[in-house]
């Protein structure tokens, strides 16, 4: 029989410790953020659904994406045990400098469009956190706008081919007189993916005001009124505008480019040139072959091609031919630390985030990117903790594997499956 007596107050005052209330409604909402999925749950409520529909969507019926994501879902780890793992250290040597973590921010477009502060936010966050920005062909913020957002950091570009081949070659000019160390050299849009998200919303740039989108935007009125109290977008590599996305890719990309024109850039641009939007390992190797200084894995968040390769699958096959010549870099579907963790045991020297990176952007401005880059800083450091690895050098295959829900048929086992069918009895 337990004994009871009356509630001591000295011990009940000790109990009643009240935290200070935040507030400002910016902090408030970022606190209560654990994950990535906390701040798209944010992002969602204060995003008119056009310009979130752009950045959650991807192309036809979005199974590239889906797979991609399920791929870092299916991952086992395998922890070792009594090792001194005090304190990790996160940093790695990338492209010829260091970055304090193993990844950093995607280019995106149109950036502008998901909250107001765009590429500034990102690449301040970026600089402040010391990993390296990488701004899109399509940005919305100049190149020499973000140099100064990020005067002392690591700043990357990433550039399309585009039909007028002037306006690519000068952006290439005006990158490397701003001081970014790195190209991006996209190959996976020849045309535009049919991301039919956009097509339903009707989503145009500039955004136009219809009767359905006043209705969405009544209970988001701090989205419009930042974006009607801001400077228009502009696009540096957009003369005009006016047009669904799909409209405008198709209009300024060239379905010809090809090695010719990776020469081209290559004999323009002083610093490193890593080739985004790879998918086969044969691709892989004909860029290690062509001097490459890297390579990204991606299906350019499964928003060109769907049923495109997971990258994540691609990663260990990759690194197994061409690790030792050129980085192999990864994107597409990461949302947790243990994503960028698991790449980097199976090979990858660096992660890119786009989506985890937008969502912190349209949750909170510069301070949501914040929010983004701390929760993915402490999720690799609690992962390989765990994993009882100090260093990002001493992650390895042993530590990772991959269960895979989708099993390629190979052509013997088809040829089988046939030939059965053929001698199968017919029921009437």
């Amino acid at each position: 029989m337990v004994q009871r007596q009356l509630p001591n107050p000295r011990e009940l005052a000790e109990l009643m410790k009240f935290k200070t209330p935040t507030l400002n409604p910016t902090d408030r909402r970022l606190e209560k953020a654990l994950t990535i999925a906390d701040l798209r749950a944010i992002a969602k409520r204060r995003t008119p659904k056009a310009p979130f529909d752009y950045t959650e969507g991807a192309a036809e019926g979005e199974l590239s994406l889906a797979r991609a994501r399920q791929a870092f879902q299916d991952v086992e780890f395998h922890p070792s045990i009594l090792r001194s793992v005090p304190v990790v250290d996160t940093s790695v040597e990338v492209l010829g400098g260091r970055s304090a973590l193993p990844f950093g921010i995607a280019p995106t477009g149109f950036t502008r469009l998901m909250q107001t502060e765009g590429e500034v936010a990102g690449a301040g966050a970026a600089g402040a956190a010391g990993i390296p920005f990488t701004l899109s062909t399509l940005g919305t913020t100049s190149i020499e706008d973000v140099k100064a957002a990020n005067p002392t950091g690591r700043n990357w570009f990433q550039l399309y081919v585009m039909r007028q081949r002037e306006v690519s070659y000068g952006l290439v000019e005006r990158a490397a007189a701003a001081g970014f160390d790195t190209i991006f050299f996209t190959v996976d849009t020849p045309v535009a993916g049919a991301r039919l998200r956009d097509k339903r919303n009707g989503f145009s740039i500039p955004p136009q005001l219809t009767p359905g989108t006043i209705i969405n935007a009544i209970p988001r009125p701090a989205w419009w009124i930042n974006f009607l109290t801001t400077p228009p977008l502009e696009f540096a590599s957009l003369s005009t505008t006016g047009g669904t996305v799909g409209e405008l890719l198709d209009s300024a990309m060239d379905p010809t480019i090809s090695f010719d024109n990776l020469d081209v850039i290559r004999s323009m641009w002083p610093g490193k040139i890593v080739v985004k939007g790879v998918q086969t390992v044969e691709d892989a190797k004909l860029l290690a072959d062509r001097g490459v200084d890297g390579i990204v894995l991606s299906n350019h968040g499964g928003r060109q091609l769907d049923r495109a390769p997971i990258p994540f699958h691609l990663l260990p096959h990759v690194v197994r031919e061409v690790g030792s010549d050129l980085e192999v870099h990864i994107d597409t579907g990461i949302m947790n630390g243990a994503d960028i963790v698991a790449s980097v045991a199976l090979g990858a020297k660096f992660t890119l985030i786009g989506r985890a990176y937008l969502y912190g952007l349209m949750a909170g401005g510069r301070r949501g990117v914040d929010k983004t880059i701390s929760i993915l800083k402490g999720e690799v450091e609690r992962t390989m903790k765990l994993l009882e690895v100090a260093t990002l050098d001493e992650l390895e295959p042993k530590h990772v594997t991959q269960l895979s829900r989708l099993v390629p048929v190979t052509r013997p086992v088809a040829a089988a499956a046939e030939r059965v069918a053929e001698t199968a009895p017919v029921t009437l």
